[in-house]
């Protein structure tokens, strides 16, 4: 199992630098942003000084999504940085949450999300591709690779998922779920007739690790954490505006616990402390999440790979960002490479 560190790209960035560093130091292989351009700064300018300053570390955003840049410069930014620091880029995709909304934009559609992913691959990898019914290739790119991942949760992204792109990104640690979707995502790959298994499958969540498991400690963690069902809560409102509460095509499991949602503020997207997810219960996080100590994180994550996850993410957003890389590397990272 790989792991990635996924950050918000807060200044001062020679903090998201540093802390990437640490990562790569403590056996991490794939360094991840956020990308809202109103709410961070700029993830790609970044991503060039986390390359400059690792050897091995994949980079590259989630997600980043279709509307917010044009295919071809997102592209030929891909290509770039894969020119300058070798083919060390991920281009994680999906139809856009804050990027799109705190802007004033709806997401994409799913048409406009399947159409992208070919052309931003084929563009990067220096191969021509159709852009708003123009003919266009990117000359200088030489030996070009592009792995394009796509985030998902509902039928038919899950099914987009399977048919187009070359890995499914699931913002949730929740074990039923995942093997719901992972066989959702793959089986809707062998329909398209290609390689269910050639897929990578990355599972991303906070992770939180604590030198115990008394009640004091697991609360803490969990208020930590409470920020990330509110942000999987966006999603999933508008899976049950589309479906409806008791859709036999989403899992209750995932859609009943956003029945006290009241609005959002993407102000306090993805931190600790965010008002907007007071709504979230204990069990969620716990589902969501990963939390205790080292030996729950282990435990969790062994049951994950057997359902085929290739790589854990973890979101390192709340009061212990160097502890929790520290104890990955020491303690669970190892665990998982047995």
């Amino acid at each position: 199992m790989d792991f990635g560190l996924v950050l918000q790209t807060d200044p001062p960035a020679s903090q998201v630098v540093g802390l990437m560093r640490r990562a790569e130091r403590n056996g991490f292989r794939y360094g991840w942003t956020f990308d809202s351009a109103v709410l961070w700064q700029e993830p790609f300018v970044i991503y060039s000084q986390i390359l400059a300053n690792t050897t091995k570390l994949h980079v590259g955003p989630m997600v980043t999504n279709p509307g917010t840049r044009t295919w071809e410069v997102t592209a030929s930014t891909f290509a770039t940085l894969n020119d300058m620091f070798g083919n060390r880029t991920v281009c994680g995709i999906g139809r856009g949450d804050s990027a799109m909304r705190v802007a004033g934009r709806k997401p994409n559609t799913l048409a406009r999300l399947g159409e992208a992913i070919d052309v931003i691959r084929e563009l990067a990898e220096g191969r021509e591709a159709t852009v708003d019914g123009n003919p266009i290739r990117i000359p200088w790119i030489k030996n070009g690779k592009l792995p394009v991942w796509m985030a998902a949760y509902g039928p038919k992204t899950l099914a987009l998922a399977g048919q187009k792109a070359d890995g499914f990104i699931l913002q949730l640690a929740d074990p039923f779920l995942t093997e719901w979707m992972v066989k959702a995502v793959r089986q809707a790959a062998a329909d398209a007739g290609r390689d269910p298994g050639a897929l990578t499958i990355c599972v991303a969540a906070p992770a939180y690790v604590t030198a115990d498991d008394s009640p004091e400690a697991l609360a803490h963690a969990r208020d930590q954490c409470r920020w990330f069902g509110g942000m999987v809560g966006n999603h999933v409102a508008d899976l049950v505006a589309k479906y409806g509460e008791h859709s036999s095509r989403v899992p209750e499991e995932l859609t009943t616990y956003i029945k006290g949602r009241q609005g959002y503020d993407y102000s306090h997207h993805g931190r600790a402390g965010n008002p907007s997810t007071d709504f979230v219960p204990d069990q969620i996080v716990d589902r969501f999440c990963l939390l205790g100590p080292a030996e729950a994180h282990i435990e969790k994550l062994r049951a994950l790979r057997d359902l085929g996850v290739d790589q854990f993410a973890v979101y390192d957003m709340h009061d212990a960002r160097e502890a929790t890389i520290d104890a990955y590397g020491q303690r669970i990272i190892p665990a998982l490479c047995d």
